[in-house]
């Protein structure tokens, strides 16, 4: 992260641009590749990336034989480097280029670091394939036959070796690793060791022919490569004008994070083509700091992990706003894509189903008891309830489905509950709560028990714990096991009635699957096919009718009672949620995140199942405004009820506030240091004294 640079650049948010580039090459002509090389490195620079990586061998080109162990080649190579060192004078980027070398009277496959007019280091290539098509023995030397660990080159002497970890003197986190087309594919790769003594940027120069299906294994192994070392994968492959005597090239260029594809260039292109990514290196050290099975590997290999040099250099952020220019999800638990998503919903509801199914066996219950509202949470746990019984071989009449109407209940929710339950063939059951709820609030001697209309949070809560209450002592009657509907937003918020409220349970089925998810749950799980057209029309109507908690009264000159008035909206405090306990972000970066994400209604794919009306756009100040809300409530205010949850199953890697499992804090903190960070790093006209409006 560099504090100097403006909020809304990405250097301010400990993002870094890094550009791959594959230029059309003319075999045996360094001079011309050196200025294609450098037009696309001129280009890089003006939009103001850090690293630029360029294929194997580039600047005399790969395929050309025993061409490159003629000195006039190899003298014009020198000449083409000397090109390149001098053109970089001017220009900010640390750029990676290909050539062969001489050192020590042998023949080197090299990639050359080059920033501002001075050589950074030289990386030979340790792994040489001699088997089908590839022959490199036969012209080079390994890396580890080297017995000077400097070399010289046009002029310019400069570390040597594969053993080299480019660190970044101003910007935490930044540091790069190089390796050399085959050194990927062997078992361990040296990247591999380099990751483990902090390299976050990992590159590869490759020539690598074409063959059919290899396009595919190259991006699976930059994927899983940088998955295994949580750490970014560049990768420029060798393309037109490469000598297709033999052999043909497709020009792929990757860039992964984390097991992820940021970026990928178009093959076969008869032209040059260079793509970008904006690799966020704070996410990777937060990634590695609670990996702890990566710290055992850096201790398991402490030796030869010691062993690397570090190479300092200058990232030199830009002063200037750089936006973002990387795909942040509006809604990071739902995918946009609608495959994607169907298959995540898939899985949860699967998670859900057997995670029941297994606590119904372990403690041999063979009966459920839910209370079912109408609304959203409570149809997702008695779909599930359904499905469970169904997959145990157990009558649905085994699922006791209880309405429980209160002082608040609405017409419309009502008849939707039973609606449902009639439809699933579960045993429906109705309470009427008011009685109850009537004489516990004349015993504690409420206002609302003599004629005022005084709806507090004692009013909702005894109406919340009467619910629950019953449905315990339903299941004592009859021997059953009380389903939670309780959502990850509402836990992460405190949103709940804790103890004998909406917060407890026998079993969480909804306790990881945040409030965005569910809908879409729902909606997945009406056209799946498995439920008859009666279900699937109800499901349709709950999911149009607006989410109220329906524990105050109507007004007859007020809307209903809203949840998201009080806590926020709940697809920006599902997305400040992800980024904060996922992945520990600062505040400001949350902000900046949800802005590009947010601000903007026309930009970036929306899950098409949300229509056009519902889609809402957020500017800085209401952004930052309730993430104040979601880090007081989140951090001071409702880790005590989380403390005390039910079991439940975890459905995501991002989706558990469990205190047995990813989420474990005190109940006594306070919010102040990330509220002071907001305050601090966010620009003022985003309303600096927001977190007060909570």
């Amino acid at each position: 992260m560099d504090a100097t640079a403006p909020f809304d650049s990405i250097y301010r948010h400990g993002f870094v641009r890094v550009a791959v580039g594959t230029p059309r090459v003319e075999v045996a002509s360094p001079a011309a590749n050196a200025r294609r090389t450098l037009e696309l490195l001129n280009r890089a620079a003006a939009r103001h990336a850090t690293i630029v990586l360029f294929p194997e061998l580039g600047l005399s080109a790969y395929a050309i034989d025993d061409l490159v162990q003629q000195d006039a080649l190899l003298d014009a190579v020198e000449f083409a480097v000397q090109d390149v060192i001098a053109a970089s004078r001017t220009l900010n980027p640390l750029v990676i280029v290909g050539a062969p070398l001489r050192s020590e009277q042998r023949l080197f496959n090299c990639a050359l670091v080059i920033q501002r007019g001075e050589l950074v280091g030289i990386v030979p290539k340790t792994y040489l394939p001699n088997y089908r098509e590839f022959y490199e023995k036969r012209q080079y030397a390994s890396g580890t036959e080297a017995l000077a660990d400097t070399a010289q080159v046009a002029g310019c002497r400069a570390p040597f070796g594969a053993d080299l970890v480019f660190e970044a003197r101003d910007f935490p986190d930044l540091a790069m690793h190089v390796e050399i087309c085959e050194d990927l594919w062997v078992p361990i790769p040296p990247s591999s060791l380099a990751s483990l003594a902090g390299a976050t940027l990992l590159a590869n120069l490759s020539a690598s022919d074409v063959t059919i299906g290899k396009a595919d294994y190259r991006r699976m192994l930059c994927m899983s490569q940088s998955a295994k070392c949580i750490a970014a994968y560049l990768y420029a492959a060798a393309g037109y004008g490469e000598s297709t005597t033999d052999l043909a090239w497709d020009g792929q260029a990757i860039v992964c994070e984390n097991g992820e594809l940021l970026a990928e260039s178009r093959r076969f292109s008869y032209d040059d083509e260079l793509i970008f990514a904006d690799i966020d290196v704070e996410r990777l050290r937060q990634e590695r700091m609670r990996t702890t099975s990566f710290g055992d590997c850096v201790r398991l290999h402490h030796a030869e992990v010691a062993r690397l040099r570090r190479i300092p250099f200058s990232a030199r952020p830009p002063a200037v706003a750089v936006r973002l220019e990387r795909l942040v999800e509006r809604f990071p638990y739902v995918p946009s894509d609608p495959r994607t998503r169907a298959e995540r919903c898939r899985e949860v509801y699967q998670i859900q189903v057997q995670g029941l199914a297994r606590r119904m066996q372990a403690i041999s219950i063979d009966k459920l008891v839910i209370g079912v509202s109408g609304g959203l949470d409570s149809t997702q746990a008695l779909l599930v309830a359904a499905r469970t019984v169904d997959q145990l071989r157990l009558p649905r009449s085994n699922v006791l489905a209880y309405t429980l109407p209160g002082l608040a209940t609405g017409a419309h929710t009502h008849e939707n509950a039973l609606r449902l339950m009639g439809a699933l063939g579960v045993s429906a059951r109705e309470i009427d709560i008011r009685p109850s709820v009537t004489q516990m609030l004349h015993d504690i001697g409420h206002p609302y028990s003599r004629g005022e209309r005084v709806y507090d949070v004692t009013f909702e809560n005894v109406q919340a714990g009467e619910r629950t209450s019953h449905l315990f002592r339903l299941a004592n009657l009859h021997r059953a096991l009380v389903v939670g509907t309780s959502d990850l937003s509402e836990l992460a918020l405190g949103y709940t009635t804790y103890g004998v409220g909406d917060q407890m349970s026998h079993y969480a089925v909804n306790a990881s699957i945040p409030k965005t998810l569910v809908r879409h749950l729902i909606r997945w799980i009406g056209a799946s096919g498995e439920l008859n057209a009666a279900t699937a029309a109800v499901l349709l109507d709950i999911l149009a009718t607006r989410s109220t908690p329906e524990l105050v009264p109507d007004a007859a000159d007020s809307e209903s009672q809203s949840a998201e008035a009080a806590v926020g909206p709940y697809e920006l405090q599902d997305f400040n949620l992800y980024y904060v306990s996922r992945f520990g972000f600062r505040p400001s970066k949350v902000a900046f995140l949800a802005a590009h994400a947010w601000s903007e209604r026309t930009r970036g794919a929306w899950p098409d199942a949300i229509p056009e009306s519902e889609r809402r756009e957020y500017d800085l100040p209401t952004i930052t405004r309730w993430l104040a809300v979601f880090l007081r409530r989140f951090f001071a205010t409702s880790q005590f009820k989380r403390s005390a949850l039910p079991n439940g199953p975890k459905v995501g890697s991002g989706g558990s506030l469990s205190p047995r499992g990813d989420w474990r804090a005190p109940s006594d903190a306070s919010a102040d240091a990330w509220l002071e960070e907001l305050d601090r790093n966010v620009p003022r006209s985003a309303d600096r004294s927001a977190h007060r409006a909570d």
